[in-house]
């Protein structure tokens, strides 16, 4: 529940600052009163399975924005030495919003952090499938897609483009 403060903005119940437009599929605010997609409720702790599961859901539904958000709640829930690759792996879904949404240079360089990312903390980590995810498939996946941004400099179809998190047509 938000309301609006005496400054003219949208605060929520604990009175954060906290926009109350719709938002479209990709996480873009949208003009008061237009249709918007559901938002993804912050601070929901999961289990990793569910949190992969729930962002899975949501890539292939062609909504990484709302991706990105079950993975930050599981960066900022989880046990500490697993903070690094929930990070990373919103740092993906994130590129791929960017890359979505026409952000050609922010997508590539996002996608390739998060590749990074997740490759550095399963080798850290000692661990290339935490929770049946195949990060090596992972960080791949996200090279190849900042290379296409790169070289067609267009915006991609997210549902298209959308990874399998548990490896190849699992």
């Amino acid at each position: 529940m938000s309301s609006t403060s005496d400054d003219g903005r949208d605060r929520d119940a604990e009175g954060r600052a906290r926009s109350a437009r719709p938002r479209d599929g990709l996480g873009r605010p949208l003009p008061y009163g237009a249709d918007g997609v559901e938002r993804q409720p912050e601070g929901v702790v999961r289990t990793p399975e569910e949190t992969v599961d729930e962002a899975q859901a949501l890539l292939e539904a062609g909504k990484p924005f709302h991706a990105h958000e079950v993975f930050e709640d599981a960066w900022k829930s989880g046990p500490e030495e697993e903070r690094a690759l929930w990070r990373g792996l919103a740092q993906l879904a994130v590129g791929l919003t960017h890359a979505a949404r026409g952000n050609l240079t922010g997508g590539a360089r996002l996608l390739r952090r998060g590749a990074g990312a997740v490759e550095e903390w399963g080798a850290e980590a000692g661990m290339e499938q935490p929770y049946g995810m195949d990060l090596p498939e992972l960080a791949a996946w996200a090279r190849e897609l900042a290379g296409v941004v790169e070289r067609d400099e267009v915006a991609v179809d997210a549902r298209a483009w959308a990874p399998r998190l548990r490896g190849s047509k699992a």
